[in-house]
C-alpha cells in the first residue's frame, strides 16, 4: 500500500513540474470576432451582394403601403366590385412581398453563416500559427471564463489578422 502512495506522489510532483514548463495562451473569442478586420470586410461582401434586394423589397412595400392608402381614401367612390377586386390584388401583392421578405432574410441568413464560418476558420488558422510560431503548447479559445493579461494573446491575433488583411 505504501508503495502505490510512494508512486502516486512521485506521479503528482511530476505532473506539477512539467505543468511548470507549459506555455498557455488564451485568446477572447468575442474581442476577436468583433475588432477583426475579416469581419467589417465580410459584412461590406454581404452589404453589396444583398443592397440591391433590399432596396426592391423596401420599394415594394412603399407601392403596397401607397395602394392600401389609395383603397381607404377612394374606397368610397368605388363599387363593391371593384373595391373587392382590389382588396383581392392588394392581399394578393402583400403575400407576394412576404415571400419574397422571407427569401430574402433566409438567403441572408445562410450567407451570413457561411462568412462567419470563413472567419471562425481564418482565425483558427491564425491563432494555430500563432501557436506553432511562438511555440505555446496550449491554446485556449472559447469556453474560458477567466484569464490573467499574462497568458491573453488575443492582440496578438489580431494583429496577425491585420496583417493577413
Amino acid at each position: 500500500m505504501k508503495f502505490i502512495w510512494l508512486l502516486f506522489a512521485l506521479f503528482a510532483l511530476s505532473s506539477v513540474s512539467h505543468a511548470a514548463d507549459l506555455k498557455i495562451g488564451v485568446v477572447n473569442a468575442g474581442v476577436v470576432l468583433d475588432k477583426s478586420p475579416q469581419k467589417a470586410a465580410a459584412l461590406a461582401r454581404l452589404e453589396k451582394e444583398f443592397s440591391a434586394r433590399s432596396q426592391s423589397l423596401e420599394k415594394k412595400h412603399k407601392a403596397l403601403v401607397a395602394a392600401q392608402d389609395k383603397l381607404s381614401k377612394d374606397g368610397a367612390i368605388l363599387s363593391a366590385d371593384q373595391r373587392r377586386d382590389k382588396e383581392r390584388d392588394l392581399l394578393s401583392d402583400q403575400r407576394e412581398l412576404k415571400r419574397l421578405q422571407d427569401e430574402y432574410s433566409e438567403d441572408l441568413s445562410i450567407r451570413r453563416n457561411e462568412e462567419l464560418r470563413k472567419l471562425e476558420k481564418d482565425i483558427a488558422e491564425t491563432i494555430v500559427d500563432l501557436a506553432k510560431k511562438d511555440s505555446y503548447d496550449l491554446v485556449l479559445y472559447q469556453g474560458v471564463i477567466f484569464a490573467s493579461d499574462k497568458v491573453d494573446i488575443t492582440d496578438k491575433v489580431l494583429t496577425m489578422l491585420k496583417a493577413k488583411k
